[in-house]
């Protein structure tokens, strides 16, 4: 492997160019190589936030990388300390995820699904190969290098990468993304590089189908399914899907890890190596259409966790739920995308969550919002978290006044033009954009006056300074067309992102009603 290039400064060697996202304690930008004029990624760490263990996991991810040179890896080119700020030089990929390209293709079969799967195999084959385990292998980590057709896929960001001896099995810690956990890890036993492969499996799963293998609103019975290895294949969306396509699923899918089957193996499947005369080659537009829904379900977390990072108050591997006291926990779902890490909890003398690492900590006695530089607590009367509770609470209501008044102009100005939400008319799909809300504006919400709406039991929960989650209760009073007064009641939590010194609301999810069936907002049968 060439040597990095060395040099005493960043910009002794690169042009910094428009941004192309950013982290908790980091941002990425474009960025251009003066002597040969190529563009690649910088990855830009402002080290003086960093912890002695961040700063150690930066190093490590530094070091993984540097030896992990294949096709299908994004490669890191460069890595530069300065005073302030560590530089981590990476390709310039362009090509967006893998799974945002499938569905935007004209055909997709079992045959491309095989190919996609190789070059992941392929990519983590290598890291294995060279004593690194990645345990974050999810869709939002797999990317392609160009928006040309057929481009390489891409496996990126190592910043949970291990490095291990052989085929050493020992306990790591807790990390990696709810859905796509290992067994052996959601135990809490050894683990290794098999982990990876589970990996696979749940994502070749999803390249045929569109949609997981485990899924559950409540992380401990989605938990509970992966450790026994729960899965099926339904009909009849599995049964055009070939018989070699699930022995390999069923492979990778194995419970106990010493059975699982190993990339190396996996890349030597009749499936893959044969994949001309093994799998199918008819257009699988079932699968493009579950993918789809899949696809906007994992926009959630862009809704929450996006949020979160534009504060630069929470990292996106350092979101970490411990159990309270009495055995209840934070739910979470398959299609949360956010990453795990439970070593990143330490606590100080005090007993208080180690501030030099930012997490959302769940004890027995309360939720801590633990900042860089302040730490608030859900039940405290800090003034600044008050007076900012009361604001996402202000503008909650805003937004139901507008709803009442049928004032569509003023409901807009307070909602984000792509804001998501779960409505129950929507049959469970995930909702974007304002057409769906239009509707009920138009032809249900005029007809609708003489309806008092209460908000009770707000509660605020504040990420952040610019992001917050508000979840309440509905309750709406109304004369029905016979003269006899009514009233029914529904949950609805709400997700503000404030920019530019506005509040929006970019996400909605919003329970059936409990007395009656109900409208997109207020009941559709209320002053007919």
């Amino acid at each position: 492997m060439a040597a990095p290039l060395v040099c005493t400064r960043f910009s002794d060697n690169y042009e910094l160019k428009e941004e192309l996202g950013k982290g908790a304690f980091s941002v990425v930008r474009k960025c251009i190589q003066k002597h040969t004029g190529l563009e690649f990624a910088a990855k830009i760490i402002n080290t003086k936030k960093l912890s002695a263990r961040d700063f150690q996991k930066l190093e490590r991810e530094a070091r993984i990388c540097r030896k992990l040179q294949h096709p299908n890896i994004v490669r890191l080119h460069d890595s530069i300390q300065e005073e302030l700020f560590h530089y981590l030089v990476f390709d310039l990929v362009t090509g967006g995820e893998l799974f945002e390209d499938i569905v935007a293709r004209e055909f997709y079969s079992e045959a491309d699904a095989s190919h996609c799967i190789q070059q992941i195999l392929e990519s983590v084959n290598h890291c294995h190969t060279n004593g690194v385990v990645h345990r974050d292998l999810k869709p939002e980590n797999l990317l392609l290098a160009s928006k040309v057709k057929g481009a390489a896929v891409k496996l990126a960001d190592f910043g949970l990468a291990i490095e291990v001896q052989g085929d050493q099995q020992a306990w790591f810690g807790f990390a990696g993304t709810p859905g796509y956990l290992s067994p052996e890890v959601l135990k809490k036993e050894p683990y290794g590089k098999p982990v990876d492969i589970w990996a696979c499996g749940v994502i070749l799963y999803i390249l045929l189908v569109g949609y997981p293998p485990f899924w559950d609103e409540d992380q401990h019975r989605l938990y509970a399914q992966i450790k026994a290895g729960a899965y099926d294949y339904p009909s009849p969306e599995w049964d055009t899907v070939t018989p070699d396509a699930k022995n390999l699923i069923n492979q990778m899918l194995t419970v106990n890890p010493a059975k699982r089957v190993t990339a190396s193996d996996a890349l030597k499947h009749p499936w893959i190596c044969y994949r001309e005369k093994v799998a199918s080659a008819v257009h699988r537009q079932e699968t493009v259409d579950c993918l789809k829904k899949f696809n906007a379900r994992r926009k959630l977390k862009g809704a929450i966790l996006t949020t979160m990072l534009a504060t630069r108050n929470f990292s996106s591997r350092s979101i970490i739920t411990n159990k309270k006291g009495d055995g209840s926990q934070v739910k979470e779902s398959t299609e949360s995308n956010t990453t795990i890490e439970d070593d990143d909890v330490r606590e100080d003398k005090k007993g208080t969550v180690d501030r030099s690492s930012t997490v959302i900590a769940k004890d027995a006695e309360d939720v801590r919002i633990v900042c860089p530089n302040k730490t608030f607590s859900q039940h405290s009367t800090n003034s600044c978290g008050s007076a900012r509770k009361q604001e996402i609470v202000k503008i909650t209501e805003q937004l139901i006044e507008s709803i009442n008044n049928a004032d569509f102009e003023g409901y807009t100005k307070i909602c984000d033009p792509h804001m998501t939400a779960f409505e129950p008319e929507a049959l469970g799909n995930l909702l974007e954009g304002m057409e769906f809300h239009k509707f009920y504006f138009d032809h249900v919400l005029g007809k609708n006056r003489g309806i008092n709406t209460t908000v009770l039991n707000p509660t605020v929960h504040l990420l952040g300074d610019d992001a917050a989650c508000i979840a309440y209760i509905i309750l709406v009073q109304y004369i029905d067309k016979q003269g006899v007064p009514r009233s029914h009641q529904y949950e609805e939590t709400r997700v503000w992102h404030r920019r530019d010194n506005k509040w929006q609301n970019v996400h909605s999810h919003r329970s059936a009603s409990v007395a009656s069936t109900s409208a997109a907002f207020p009941p559709s049968g209320v002053g007919k």
